[in-house]
């Protein structure tokens, strides 16, 4: 595989909170409502006694054992149902990291696909143990098509990511749709799943799948990102002196996570990805 000349990201852009996804270097953790996962604080029953923080409900109440001491005085430690405190658990979750890669004509196509193949691969050697899964989607010519559905294999990645067409046109709009709905299936078969794109596109598309203008077709679907609060990172593979601003434009409408790479390698694009998850 051949990797383009090392550059660092020039991260121009990051305004957004990833829903709890960064946490220090550890692994991305979720609040969950069941009784299984780590204890880690406590807040107010409020009736719900299904799960009581027995240490942070005598806290609560110890304050007030003298004035609620009785005449017989029976009552060693006194408890009122308001100071019944429930436990906050947060559980490890698993990733679901999904390249969207613009295969299209260009003179950055060839390094976009191998770098994009690279952190694929390298994702997967460690995604196991964790859970995590990787899929990858190509849009070119008038179609997008899922070339890794998500996995956690490295054996099946290398398969299916051998022969990769390229060059056509930008579908882009067509790109994103099957992105979504690809993430929303794996949502639901996976409610705890905590899902990232990564998209790679100088922005431009130039073929529609309704019969709306191709930008305005993929700002639209991008918006649903945005709506359904799905993390996205966009990275822009435009040269400088060619760049419109429209993978900007595309990250706006994604409220994501912004970066211009005129030259990218696997290495830089696989930290950009785990800076993005937290690793």
């Amino acid at each position: 595989m051949t990797i383009g000349a090392s550059i660092d990201p020039n991260k121009i852009e990051a305004p957004l909170e990833r829903q709890q996804r960064h946490s220090n270097g550890h692994r991305s953790q979720t609040k969950t409502e069941t009784r299984r996962g780590r204890y880690i604080q406590a807040r107010p029953a409020k009736g719900d006694l299904s799960d009581i923080a027995f240490d942070a409900t005598i806290r609560a109440a110890a304050p007030f054992q003298k004035q609620r001491r009785t005449k017989d005085q029976r009552l060693a430690f006194n408890i009122r149902k308001y100071d019944l405190q429930r436990k906050v658990r947060v559980k490890q979750t698993a990733n679901l990291i999904l390249f969207v890669v613009d295969a299209s004509w260009s003179m950055a196509v060839a390094e976009r696909m191998s770098a994009a193949k690279g952190a694929v691969l390298s994702l997967l050697t460690d995604a196991y143990q964790r859970r995590d899964k990787i899929g990858m989607i190509v849009f070119q010519k008038d179609r997008a098509r899922v070339v890794l559905p998500p996995t956690n294999s490295v054996e099946l990645a290398r398969r299916f990511l051998a022969d990769i067409p390229i060059g056509g046109k930008t579908p882009l709009s067509a790109g994103l749709k099957l992105a979504y709905e690809t993430i929303k299936r794996e949502e639901l078969a996976h409610p705890d799943i905590q899902s990232l794109m990564i998209l790679l596109t100088d922005g431009v598309g130039n073929v529609s799948i309704t019969k709306m203008p191709p930008q305005d077709e993929a700002y639209k679907i991008a918006e649903k990102f945005s709506e359904d609060k799905i993390p996205s990172v966009v990275i822009n593979m435009e040269h400088k002196e060619f760049d419109k601003g429209l993978a900007h434009e595309i990250a706006e409408h994604l409220d994501a996570s912004y970066y211009c790479l005129s030259e990218l390698q696997a290495e830089k694009l696989l930290r950009t990805v785990k800076g993005e998850i937290g690793f």
